[in-house]
């Protein structure tokens, strides 16, 4: 099986120049699925902290990289939409956010916003012994005791103990960002959610500070004001 993938024909998500160069790295197995850029990738394209797979290796062998609270030596490491990068020797902390183009792009965050990391739970599973499975938006899970969640809901998850530390409920009024559409990247409350009968996509109106848009539910990520918060104080 070849370790390389051709730059045309990777996901529109990853932030690489696709006519630049015929080959880049390939995503490992892993979190995110097909979605999920090479952690390489991030180091070499995004960052500029490495020119080559050579160098990227030394880097987290040697200077240290925290993905989601978890030491990677994998430079295939699939990352993708809300993982936290820790750089600490650096003092530099990030969350996987998309752009306006629909991208996989890096927020600065402070080092007390990279403890937790943001999951979107896609379906949930009745397992054995009577607990509930949350299934999240980016392959991993969740086991709970009380069936309080939903579908589309998001939850914060601790990065030390994997434990929920927040939940947040997809319903009219709750804030959300696009992260995927024409819409990538715009933050704004939930106005309308109309259920559509048959196969067809639900879709969800939102209302922000430059108007509003319609889109489709599973284009949506369910956040709180700290979110927000987190992403301006870098910024400044």
């Amino acid at each position: 099986m070849t370790r390389h993938q051709k730059r045309l024909s990777v996901p529109k998500a990853w932030p690489v120049e696709r006519k630049t160069e015929t080959f880049t790295a390939k995503a490992g197995a892993g979190p995110h699925g097909e979605a999920g850029v090479p952690l390489v990738v991030v180091l070499r394209d995004v960052l500029g902290y490495v020119d080559s797979a050579k160098e990227a290796k030394y880097a987290v062998h040697h200077d240290g990289v925290l993905v989601n609270g978890d030491s990677i030596n994998d430079i295939n490491r699939p990352i993708g939409m809300f993982d936290i990068l820790a750089f600490p020797d650096r003092d530099e902390f990030y969350r996987v956010f998309p752009d306006q183009g629909g991208r996989l792009g890096l927020t600065p965050i402070d080092e007390d916003a990279a403890d937790s990391r943001l999951g979107k739970i896609d379906d949930k599973t009745l397992v054995q012994g009577g607990r509930v499975q949350l299934n999240l938006h980016d392959g991993s899970n969740v086991l709970v005791d009380e069936d309080d969640y939903s579908g589309n809901d998001s939850v914060v998850i601790d990065n030390e103990t994997k434990d929920i530390v927040a939940h947040f409920v997809y319903e009219e009024g709750a804030l959300v960002t696009a992260v995927a559409g024409k819409h990538a990247g715009d933050i704004g409350e939930v106005t309308r959610i109309d259920v559509t009968p048959g196969s067809a996509d639900n879709t969800v109106a939102v209302e922000t500070d430059d108007g509003s848009f319609e889109t489709i539910e599973d284009y949506v990520v369910v956040i709180d004001e700290n979110f927000v918060a987190d992403d301006e104080e870098a910024e400044e």
